[in-house]
């Protein structure tokens, strides 16, 4: 093992809402018992997509000894998931486009956490 960039949840902080679930292409989140959890920590690769959409601010990225990111798990894993099953389906909050439209990005707007499309991401940006 070695010192890496993995996320964190604080459990004090999560309410379980999911919403953390589905950025996670790799599958290392999910809930167990009410709470998001890193499942396997091989499958978080540290890139932090879902720390922006958090309402809590319940996730962050810390660097510490982990099991090195395993790419080919984390596709295996990804593959392997359903839609509706575990993940949440995301949607642009302006256009209401979803990510088989356009890239979905996570945004901060007026203190939540929401979605927008690559579209509708320059409306945001310069107004």
């Amino acid at each position: 093992m070695a010192k890496r960039s993995i996320v964190r949840i604080d459990e004090e902080l999560c309410t379980g809402c999911g919403e953390c679930v589905t950025p996670c292409a790799e599958g290392a989140i999910e809930i167990v018992d009410g709470k998001a959890r890193v499942v396997r920590e091989d499958l978080c690769d540290g890139a932090g997509f879902c720390i922006g959409v958090c309402p809590e601010g319940a996730l962050s990225i810390e660097v510490r000894e982990a099991p090195d990111f395993d790419p080919a798990a984390a596709e295996e894993r990804a593959a392997g998931r359903v839609e509706g099953e575990r993940l949440l389906r995301q949607v642009c909050y302006i256009c209401g486009a979803d990510e088989m439209a356009a890239p979905l990005f996570p945004v901060r707007h007026r203190g939540e956490s929401k979605w927008a499309c690559a579209r509708c991401l320059p409306r945001l940006i310069h107004g």
